[in-house]
């Protein structure tokens, strides 16, 4: 559970003394984690997505001050650092990092900022693949512009974070994180066309809940083996364009044109274009069939999407096929994946309310045995965007 306003406010005034007597000044903002439903690895290549915001999420409470200083401790490990709004900070491998590379690229932006003095909480399990770094992007975001945040757009706040992420942090993500905790919409996924940026609501049926089922493997897929990722999907159209200059990115890539490109694709790049065209496919799939109450079909999509990315995109690990595995077995489990970039971190299941207590119940009896790791079963509720708490 998130820290509630008034224990933020009591940490802040402990954490910064001098503030004190500014304690009906202290202002909370937040940001929701994400948990995608399905559409792995497609928002770089242009593609579609349905992820959803959910109630686990980071809080800051802060004053804004005079300077140009930004001061700001985590509460979880006591962890803290500062940096001056005016001067460009080299990266340190810290979380203070994806503060103040969100600060450099509100500045690009032409934004106004505020210094400040603040404390940050979580309720978001760390490397877990819910993207807790974009979620310190919006809620940073949202307090360096102080007032000022609630009249820049969604999207917009989403896409300057995203620049954060790639340009200064050096993971080349796509928009799906950002997008997602900018504009979640309470009771509802997003389907995001990441090429047009159009998007919209596809609500959630009342009668399924979203469990996460954390695997307690950390995330692995660092910015390197991410970004590799990457180079090989831009193999894939490099090779397709040079036959097709119509295509752009994966997202025009259709199995015609793996077909024809023969052997003249790298086997690997292959392998993740196939994923790619196929997920784009498994999203449109999943989202009419949970707008005609389909259930049974999107559990079919998730299981393919699972399997894809193990053997096309090769980013799934040992403890997230155990973890969906044995989720799968469990009767009123209507679907079942990993979720995130991969590598360790969780798996989302859509679950019979009358059926979460027996998945917990397998999980936390067959897990640990098959591999000696703790899981943390996690039923989260879809909710909205980033914005201000007081």
């Amino acid at each position: 559970m998130a820290m509630s306003v008034e224990e933020l406010v009591d940490a802040l005034v402990v954490s910064e003394p001098p503030l004190s007597e500014r304690r009906g000044e202290v202002r909370v903002v937040r940001a929701p984690g994400r948990v995608n439903l399905i559409g792995e690895h497609t928002d770089y290549n242009l593609g579609f997505v349905l992820p959803a915001a959910i109630d686990l999420e980071i809080r800051i409470a802060y004053l804004p001050t005079d300077d140009r200083r930004v001061s700001l401790t985590r509460l979880d490990d006591r962890t803290s650092g500062s940096f001056d709004l005016d001067t460009l900070r080299e990266r340190t491998g810290s979380f203070l990092d994806y503060v103040s590379g969100t600060a450099w690229a509100l500045d690009g932006a032409g934004l106004t900022m505020t210094g400040l003095r603040g404390v940050i909480t979580t309720s978001l399990p760390p490397s877990a693949g819910l993207s807790s770094s974009a979620a310190i992007e919006l809620a940073s975001a949202w307090a360096l512009l102080d007032q000022a945040a609630a009249g820049v757009h969604p999207m917009t706040l989403a896409r300057i974070c995203q620049r954060a992420e790639n340009e200064y942090v050096g993971v080349k993500s796509g928009l799906m994180d950002q997008f997602a905790e900018a504009c979640g919409v309470a009771g509802a996924a997003l389907l995001l066309d990441c090429r047009s940026l159009e998007w919209r609501p596809v609500a959630l049926p009342d009668d399924v809940e979203l469990v996460v089922c954390h695997t307690g493997s950390p995330r692995h897929l660092d910015g390197s083996a991410y970004n590799e990722r990457r180079t090989q999907c831009d193999m894939a159209v490099a090779a397709i364009a040079a036959e097709d200059p119509s295509v752009r990115s994966l997202r025009d890539v259709t199995t015609t044109h793996l077909a024809m490109a023969g052997n003249r694709l790298d086997p690997i790049a292959r392998r993740r274009a196939e994923h790619v065209v196929a997920e784009n496919e498994r999203v449109a799939l999943t989202v009419a069939a949970l707008e005609a109450g389909d259930l049974a079909t999107v559990g079919e999509a998730f299981a393919a999407s699972h399997a894809s990315l193990r053997d096309q995109f090769e980013v799934t690990s040992p403890e997230l096929d155990a973890m969906v595995e044995i989720a799968a077995a469990v009767p009123g489990v209507i679907a079942a994946r990993m979720t995130g970039a991969g590598f360790g971190g969780c798996t989302i299941n859509l679950v019979r309310p009358d059926a979460v207590a027996s998945l917990r119940k397998a999980v936390e009896r067959d897990y640990p045995v098959r591999t000696g790791l703790r899981p943390r079963v996690l039923p989260v509720r879809a909710a909205a965007g980033a914005g201000r708490v007081i």
